[in-house]
């Protein structure tokens, strides 16, 4: 974002020529305040900290207060315009729907269309007016569509089978929510299956479940774990959620260090390094303990 606010001042600067004497001048210095803000000073704007810019720029309040408004007006993401994809709308796949004390899973057949064979192409296989290399040839043919079809039945009775052990390891999640979601592995899962981890892994890929929940990625349920509370597993998922948590609750003007986090983790009962909040902290595109101080 800051180059490409750079980019655009420096355009404004080159193009100066079109005005007076005065108004040049008065715009070439808010121009060289509001380059010098972006360049240094852009985590002060998002903080508000006009009061530290005036004493690093050495220029009254008056000017930075002008070159703040002025980059305001900018794009900073000026491609945006240019994309028009509208959002996708997800229809789930599958549901998981409790039905009384038992939790099944409904598959989408809605949308999904019925393959058949034409007769058509069996009876030329037995027609005797067709020469040898025709029969041979829709024989071929007949076994390809034949097998394709029996893959995609393959396919999602693998789906079933992979939701059917999701939906066994999950009810907590089901029923409670998130925070009871569990550590579960894609190859545990292709074991109890019987199947290659690939295998589960190409059948979950951009596949919904609606659940009671809301709509959840098959692919969100399976992740790593670590040691919790009485050396229980943790979900990694969850404790990216805790870790937020902590920093959502910390007071500002005093944010907590990752080793404070770190701590603060441990006391109850996860057994996390601070290397590994750290990385969390990022994936989550969480700034660090100095970027996130808010100065009174």
């Amino acid at each position: 974002m800051r180059e490409c606010l750079l980019y655009q001042l420096r355009f404004h600067q080159r193009h100066l020529d079109s005005q007076t004497n005065g108004e040049k001048e008065a715009t070439a210095q808010l121009l060289t305040d509001a380059t010098a803000i972006v360049d240094q000073h852009l985590r002060a704007v998002q903080n508000k900290q006009i009061k530290e810019m005036v004493r690093a720029l050495s220029r009254p309040v008056e000017a930075i207060q002008a070159a703040i408004d002025y980059i305001r007006t900018l794009d900073p993401r000026p491609g945006q315009r240019y994309n028009n994809v509208l959002p996708r709308l997800i229809e789930p796949d599958v549901a998981f729907i409790k039905h009384g004390d038992e939790w099944l899973v409904m598959m989408n057949d809605d949308d999904v269309p019925q393959l058949r064979l034409n007769p058509a192409y069996k009876r030329l296989l037995v027609k005797d007016t067709n020469d040898k290399d025709t029969r041979n040839y829709v024989k071929d043919r007949y076994k390809s569509a034949i097998q394709l079809i029996k893959n995609i039945e393959q396919r999602k009775q693998t789906i079933m089978k992979v939701c059917y052990s999701i939906v066994a390891r999950q009810q907590e999640f089901l029923e409670l929510g998130i925070d009871q979601l569990k550590p579960m592995m894609i190859k545990e899962v292709a074991e109890e299956i019987g199947v290659h981890p690939s295998t589960v892994s190409r059948a979950v890929a951009n596949k919904y479940a609606h659940t009671p929940q809301g709509v959840f990625e098959l692919r969100y349920f399976f992740s790593e774990s670590v040691n919790g509370p009485e050396g229980g597993g943790t979900s990694l998922l969850i404790l990216k959620r805790r870790v937020k948590k902590i920093i959502e609750d910390e007071d500002p003007t005093r944010p907590l260090t990752d080793e404070q986090i770190t701590r603060i983790l441990q006391s109850q009962g996860i057994q996390v390094t601070r290397r590994t909040v750290a990385k969390y902290r990022e994936d989550m595109r969480i700034p660090s303990t100095h970027q996130r101080r808010v100065k009174k």
